[in-house]
């Protein structure tokens, strides 16, 4: 199906869009402007991310602004000014001092979305360690990778995960010096090995003084999976924040009165991205919600926190798309204006539902871990193509490159041809290695370009289009298949609420297409409703892509960040090892 252009008119804006002129920013942009948005530390002292996200803004007439307002799943609600960030980051940034951590140490924290986690990566950039988040779903053995691979010094954790997923490896964790637990607020049963938090935040000055920061500086590690299942420890710097920040400015369209909900978690590259760093920088309020996903207790979030803009996932509209438009009609929604998608291509159904249901349509944007940032989105002035990823941010160059016969990387000029999704390296937040592995980073890069290991077309009038991950795509009778296409097309099925492509080898075909589909609520898996899919598709996509085979599953596996893991799905389907499963969502 032909998808319509949802087309944007000045009248639909709620406020005046950051990016109204797309075609004259690209033009005039520079990354150096973009930098004087910033503060930069005192003295020519460098740019810090903590600096630019709390305390330019606890400096001034913004001090006393609500930052954050914390949402606990049992009810509490905590709110933190600008002012009040500043000092209780200023102690976590003493705490580590105070212990010895030094610039470029690695501070590792295991917990859920509490406001401790906030403090905690805030005070390390400002000591200028190195912060990485690591799921609070994580298994002991994926715990144990991550904290080696990243020569963990401190680890901030609640009692319980401590006693449940580290206590028993802490034997195997050599560099790890210090253990600091979180639990109510009061004195913690004493566990050899660990420090009480709130006491060492009690006891820690609300002065500090963050020292010169080179931009390249070391600020975070992200660890993400690769195909071959082995974690890869990204790496990123303090300069980053200026992709942040304007990419929070021009792809969320943020402005300084709004109330910003990220619902990604810490754990994974948006939750810090977009749900700590880009909020802040941007001098907005932002919402935390503890709890995890339920449709009902989500709108009355958005109502009662007249949340403006969202940042979601794929995963949860679909989610909400399950639950029906007639929950969403129970809540007033009008203070939203601009809603946000990432972490898998969005389906065209669900941007074309979210205009249908909410009056405003999903804006989906593309980046990975290793961009640091939103690349290519759908801006808020711009007309929305369903199923697009959009255009690329100012200051990116992005192209479809495939490799001539001499192994070269040649650009594809030509609208709707299929190839690599490339980008011209120079941006802020592009990871700076892979930690310790020299090699694998360098095969990321060749003749100029980043090769993000993603296929998609361009078309005629600049927008992108998402095929599928290189390893992925699915090649049959000499056809090229991208799997979220398929997915997208089976979707549409109103029986169908997830569904998952690979490719089966085939002796004939070399591979056929094989669909694991999820069904909604009031449907049930039957030889007939097969039948009915497979004919559906084939009626769709025709008879070479359309899926041969289909199997039902009550849930798909899928990340923490809600990508489903076609990966698991090939590997259970073909009996091969399924490598590396710490970032599937918990059962």
């Amino acid at each position: 199906m032909s998808w319509p252009t949802i087309q944007k008119t000045p009248s639909q804006f709620k406020s005046q869009a950051n990016l109204l002129d797309y075609e004259f920013t690209r033009s005039t942009f520079t990354w150096q402007q973009a930098q004087r948005e910033l503060q930069g530390l005192p003295n020519d002292g460098g740019l810090n991310i903590a600096h630019e996200a709390v305390d330019r803004h606890a400096q001034g007439a913004t001090a006393n602004k609500l930052a954050m307002r914390w949402l606990g799943k049992n009810g509490e609600v905590h709110e933190f000014t600008y002012q009040q960030l500043h000092r209780l980051t200023n102690r976590f940034a003493n705490v580590l001092q105070n212990l010895g951590i030094a610039k470029g140490d690695r501070v590792f924290a295991l917990t859920g979305r509490v406001p401790e986690l906030y403090f905690t990566a805030l005070g390390t950039f400002k000591n200028r360690s190195v912060f990485c988040p690591l799921f609070s779903a994580f298994g002991p053995e994926p715990i144990k990778a991550r904290i080696n691979l990243g020569e963990a010094k401190v680890l901030v954790t609640t009692e319980t995960l401590y006693q449940r997923k580290v206590a028993a490896i802490r034997d195997a964790l050599p560099s790890l010096k210090y253990v600091l637990l979180l639990g109510t607020g009061q004195e913690l049963t004493s566990i050899p090995g660990t420090l009480n938090f709130h006491q060492l935040m009690r006891e820690s000055n609300e002065e500090f003084t963050i020292q010169p920061t080179d931009p390249e500086d070391i600020a975070l590690l992200h660890f993400t999976s690769g195909t071959t299942g082995t974690p890869k420890g990204a790496v990123h710097v303090h300069g980053a924040v200026v992709a942040h920040h304007i990419t929070g400015k021009y792809a969320l369209d943020l402005h300084e009165a709004d109330v910003f909900w990220c619902t990604a978690d810490p754990g994974w590259v948006t939750g810090t991205s977009y749900g700590i760093i880009a909020p802040l920088t941007n001098g907005v309020t932002m919402i935390v919600d503890e709890a995890d996903f339920d449709a009902e207790r989500w709108y009355r979030i958005l109502q009662e926190q007249k949340v403006t803009v969202w940042y979601t996932a794929p995963t949860a509209i679909r989610m909400l798309m399950k639950a029906g438009a007639e929950v969403a009609k129970k809540y007033d929604l009008s203070k939203l204006r601009f809603l946000a998608s990432v972490g898998e291509p969005l389906n065209p159904e669900a941007v074309a539902w979210s205009h249908k249901t909410y009056g405003l349509p999903f804006h989906d944007n593309w980046w990975q871990t290793e961009t640091g940032g939103i690349m290519i989105a759908n801006f808020a002035s711009m007309d929305i193509r369903p199923g697009s990823m959009g255009k690329p941010l100012p200051g990116i160059e992005a192209a479809i490159v495939n490799k001539n016969p001499a192994g070269k990387i040649e650009v594809v000029t030509t609208p709707d041809v299929q190839g690599e999704l490339a980008l011209r390296p120079g941006w802020p937040s592009m990871f700076r290695a892979y930690l310790n592995e020299p090699a694998r980073y360098q095969k990321c890069f060749a003749d100029g370009f980043y090769l993000t290991g993603d296929l998609a077309r361009q078309d005629k009038d600049g927008y992108f289009w998402f095929v599928g991950r290189k390893d992925d795509v699915i090649k049959t009778s000499g056809h090229l298949i991208g799997p979220f296409e398929v997915e997208s097309i089976l979707l549409e099925h109103p029986a169908v609420a997830e569904a998952g492509v690979i490719g089966k080898p085939d002796p004939t075909a070399m591979e056929i297409v094989k669909a694991f589909v999820s069904l909604k609520s009031g449907y049930e898996a039957s030889d007939a409703l097969r039948k009915e899919l497979l004919g559906f598709a084939r009626a769709r996509l025709g008879a070479v892509v359309a899926p041969k085979e289909i199997e039902f599953r009550d849930k798909l596996p899928r990340t923490r960040s809600g990508k489903i893991m076609r990966r698991l799905l090939k590997a259970q389907e073909l009996g091969l090892p399924i490598g590396d499963t710490s970032t599937l969502e918990e059962s």
